[in-house]
C-alpha cells in the first residue's frame, strides 16, 4: 500500500510520508519549503492572502483553479500541481506581465495581499482570454485589501487584458505538456494511507474503496473541499481524526442530465456546477455567484454542503424548494435515496447511518410554466454567510390558482426547512396580494428563530415575510411595485 502523497510543487516533484492529516498547504509551505509569498491574513479561507493555484486533470485537460491554501489540507493534493507566486517571475528576475502591471498601476502598499490578488488574477488569466470588469472584480471577490481601495488592483488585471501578451513566456504554458504528463503519473491508483502521530490520513482508490474505508472507520471524517472542515481545524482545533480525503475520485465528480434531472456528484465544486445550472435552473445563478469567493468556489462542493447538515448552508433551501432527492451509499447497505428535506432530522443530525456518505443528489429542473426564485440575505453582499436564505416555487393552475409551493429556509430553524404552514395557506387560493398579505402569518407557525450575531429573530421573521412579498411582485412583473416595497412604501 502506498504510504506517500505525491504532486508538483511548482517546479519540483514532492512525495511526502511524513503528514499529518490535518497539516494545512499554507504551513507546510511557509514552514516547510519556506514559500512565505503565501500570507497568512485569517486562517478560514475569507480574506484570500493565502491564495495559490492548484491544477488537477479534469475531463482530459488540466484545469488550474485559485484555493486558499489555508484551509486547503495536504492529504487532497494527491497527483495535483500546487502553484504559488514565487514561480511567476522568470529566471532572471522579469517579472510576470500581471505582476508588472501591478506595480506600474500601484495596486500594492503594504503588500501583505499582494501576493493573493496576483495568483487570483493569474487564475483569471489562464482561465479566460479576455475577461471583462464583471469577471475581474468576480475572481477577486475571495480578496480583500486595506490599502488601495481595489480600484488600482482592478486597473492593473485591465491592462493586462488589454495588452494580453503572448502566452508563450508563462511558465504553466511553456511546460503543460511535460506537467500533464507527470500529474498522469501521479493519479491514485492504490490506497493512500499514512500515519503521524497517531492521526490517520486516508486516500482511497475507488469508490468501492471508499466504502471499505467507511466500513472498517465508521466515525471518520470525510473531506471534500474543506471549506467548512478546514475551519474546525484552524478556528475550533477540534480532532477530526481519522480523515479520509474524497475530492480526486472521478466516481463523485460528474454532473449528467436526464430529462429534466440534473445528477450532481458529491465531490462537484460549486464552479464546475455552475455552467449547468445556470443553463437549466437560471434562477440559482445568482446565489451561486455570492458563495464565498472564487477560492471557497473552485474548492467547496455541493454535496458537503448538504453533507455536514449545517442550518445556514446556501444550497439546501433551494435543492429542497426545487424537490432534490438525495443519493447515499454504503458497502453493507448499498445505494439508498430520499427527499433531500428528510436528510436534515435536527441540529446536527442527519439520515446518514455508520459508514454511510453522500454519493450524489438528483435536482429536478423546474419548467417554464413554474415561477422559481433563491434570495441570501447577509451583512455583507459577497464572502459572508447568511442570516437566511429563501428559496420559492410556485406552480399556478389555468384558473389562476397556485397549484404547488414549496418553500423552505435555512437560517430559520436548527435545519434547512420547508415552511408548510404557509405553502398550505397559498395552494388552492388565488395568487393575489390578499392572499400573500394573509400567508404572511403562518411564518410565525413555521418558524421560531434565534436570535444571534448574524440577526435577531425579530430580523429574520420579518424578512422571511417581506421575503415572500417580494417574490410575489416579481412573478406578476411590477417592478415599480417591488422598488416601492423596498423602500418601505408598500
Amino acid at each position: 500500500m502506498p504510504s506517500s502523497i505525491r504532486f508538483l510543487l511548482n517546479a519540483d516533484e514532492v512525495s511526502l510520508t511524513d503528514v499529518s492529516p490535518t497539516e494545512t498547504l499554507l504551513d507546510y509551505l511557509r514552514l516547510r519549503k519556506r514559500l512565505t509569498g503565501s500570507k497568512e491574513g485569517c486562517a478560514e479561507g475569507d480574506c484570500g492572502a493565502c491564495t495559490v493555484l492548484v491544477g488537477r486533470l479534469v475531463d482530459g485537460a488540466l484545469v488550474y483553479e485559485s484555493v486558499n491554501a489555508c484551509i486547503r489540507f495536504m492529504g487532497s493534493l494527491s497527483g495535483t500541481h500546487v502553484v504559488t507566486v514565487e514561480y511567476l517571475a522568470s529566471a532572471n528576475g522579469a517579472l510576470h506581465p500581471i505582476q508588472q502591471a501591478m506595480v506600474d498601476q500601484h495596486g500594492s502598499q503594504c503588500g501583505f495581499c499582494t501576493p493573493g490578488f496576483v495568483m487570483s488574477l493569474y487564475g483569471l488569466w489562464l482561465s479566460h482570454e479576455n475577461p471583462g470588469r464583471s469577471e475581474i472584480e468576480r475572481a477577486l471577490q475571495g480578496n480583500l485589501c486595506r490599502c488601495t481601495g481595489y480600484e488600482p488592483i482592478v486597473k492593473a488585471a485591465l491592462e493586462v487584458t488589454a495588452s494580453r501578451p503572448s502566452a508563450l513566456f508563462d511558465p504553466l504554458e511553456k511546460a503543460r505538456t511535460e506537467i500533464m504528463a507527470k500529474l498522469w503519473g501521479m493519479q491514485v491508483t492504490e490506497r493512500i494511507e499514512i500515519e503521524k502521530d497517531g492521526k490517520r490520513l486516508l486516500v482511497p482508490a475507488s469508490l468501492s474503496d471508499l466504502t471499505e474505508i467507511l466500513a472498517e472507520n465508521p466515525g471518520a471524517t470525510i473531506v471534500a473541499g474543506s471549506t467548512d472542515v478546514g475551519l474546525w481545524v484552524t478556528k475550533q482545533m477540534r480532532d477530526i481524526n481519522p480523515v479520509i480525503f474524497i475530492n480526486h475520485l472521478a466516481e463523485l465528480q460528474a454532473v449528467s442530465v436526464s430529462g429534466t434531472d440534473i445528477r450532481i456528484g458529491a465531490g462537484v465544486t460549486y464552479s464546475r456546477a455552475m455552467d449547468v445550472l445556470a443553463a437549466h435552473i437560471p434562477g440559482l445563478t445568482p446565489l451561486m455567484w455570492r458563495i464565498g469567493g472564487e477560492q471557497v468556489r473552485n474548492m467547496g462542493t455541493i454535496g458537503g454542503n448538504i453533507a455536514n447538515g449545517s442550518p445556514i448552508g446556501d444550497t439546501p433551501p433551494p435543492l429542497i424548494a426545487l424537490g432534490a432527492t438525495l443519493h447515499l451509499r454504503s458497502r453493507d447497505g448499498g445505494a439508498r435515496s430520499l427527499p433531500l428535506e428528510d436528510y436534515f432530522i435536527a441540529y446536527g443530525k442527519q439520515a446518514r447511518e455508520p459508514g454511510e456518505f453522500v454519493e450524489a443528489v438528483t435536482v429536478p429542473s423546474p419548467d417554464a410554466e413554474t415561477h422559481f426564485a433563491v434570495y441570501k440575505i447577509s451583512k455583507r453582499r459577497d464572502e459572508d454567510i447568511s442570516a437566511l436564505c429563501g428559496a420559492f416555487l410556485l406552480r399556478l393552475g389555468e384558473t389562476g390558482l397556485v397549484e404547488t409551493a414549496r418553500i423552505a429556509f435555512g437560517g430559520m430553524a436548527a435545519t434547512p426547512k420547508r415552511a408548510k404552514a404557509v405553502e398550505a395557506a397559498l395552494v388552492g387560493k388565488p395568487w393575489t396580494m390578499e392572499t400573500v398579505e394573509a400567508a404572511r402569518a403562518a411564518f410565525n407557525t413555521d418558524y421560531q428563530p434565534l436570535t444571534d450575531w448574524r440577526a435577531t429573530a425579530e430580523y429574520r421573521q420579518l424578512t422571511a415575510k417581506n421575503l415572500l412579498t417580494r417574490f410575489y411582485l416579481e412573478t406578476i412583473g411590477e417592478p415599480q411595485e417591488l422598488k416601492r416595497f423596498a423602500a418601505g412604501e408598500a
